[in-house]
């Protein structure tokens, strides 16, 4: 798929790694769609992006919701061709704390926005891909999710969190082989410690630590690190139903 012929939702489009997928794509001649459930981040990343992008305000743990904000998005677009799922919450918490053990709903919701909320706006979108006018080699269409290094090497306080994104990493090859008679592919990225709104508020003597545990090279990833990387799953039709890391060659710890 050329990048000026892209057609995106992204979730999580208002800021962090689904922002610089955006910014990306957009600078390139294609269109975005941003899901988020930050309205005053939504509409400010869209303005910044200019004509080719608009914000619809989505929470993508809602089944019709997702439905008919995926319809909107493809009307608006002229088009859709491109599922990015960057929506995602840390979840974290030990399965036994200082106050007890961890509520169910801690646990349930972390799988819900994560995991189901993938699956929701991925199949949403393979709903509508699968009429597209095939392309060459019959592509119709790219689901490109998000999962993380965690998924393989959670840490303590992290089993909600891993869980939700080792669902993301099972549920690769199995979509992609059933969406293949579509002309859909499905790939997902595991990004290891990257710089994201979250690492920003923390004290720079964290931060520096975490640069120092990546082996290579030593520092945090960049969200445009992130963006090349789907913009090479979008241009690479023979990547298909796999997780790539993008990590550095870290491994994280169990604290």
């Amino acid at each position: 798929m050329q990048l000026d012929q892209a057609k995106a939702i992204i979730t999580g489009g208002a800021s962090g790694l689904g922002h610089a997928v955006a910014q990306h794509l957009v600078a390139r001649g294609g269109k975005v769609a941003l899901f988020d459930v930050n309205e005053e981040k939504g509409h400010a990343a869209a303005q910044e992006l200019g004509s080719a992008a608009r914000f619809i305000k989505t929470d993508v743990t809602n089944e019709a919701g997702v439905s008919a904000n995926v319809a909107a998005a493809r009307d608006a677009m002229g088009g859709l061709n491109v599922v990015m799922n960057c929506a995602g919450i840390l979840g974290a918490g030990r399965v036994l704390g200082k106050e007890g053990p961890m509520p169910l709903k801690t646990f349930a919701g972390t799988v819900m926005v994560n995991l189901i909320g993938s699956f929701n706006v991925a199949k949403a979108g393979a709903a509508l891909m699968q009429a597209n006018d095939p392309g060459a080699d019959g592509e119709r269409g790219v689901i490109v999710n998000t999962a993380s290094v965690a998924a393989f090497e959670g840490q303590i306080g992290q089993a909600a969190y891993s869980a939700s994104k080792g669902g993301v990493v099972g549920m690769t090859l199995p979509m992609a082989r059933e969406l293949s008679r579509f002309g859909i592919r499905v790939m997902t990225i595991a990004p290891g410690i990257f710089w994201t709104p979250m690492v920003d508020g923390m004290p720079p003597q964290v931060q520096e630590s975490l640069s120092a545990s990546i082996p290579f090279p030593s520092r945090l990833g960049r969200p445009e690190e992130f963006a090349d990387t789907v913009a090479f799953i979008l241009g690479n039709r023979y990547l298909n139903g796999e997780t790539i890391r993008l990590d550095g060659a870290v491994r994280l710890q169990p604290k």
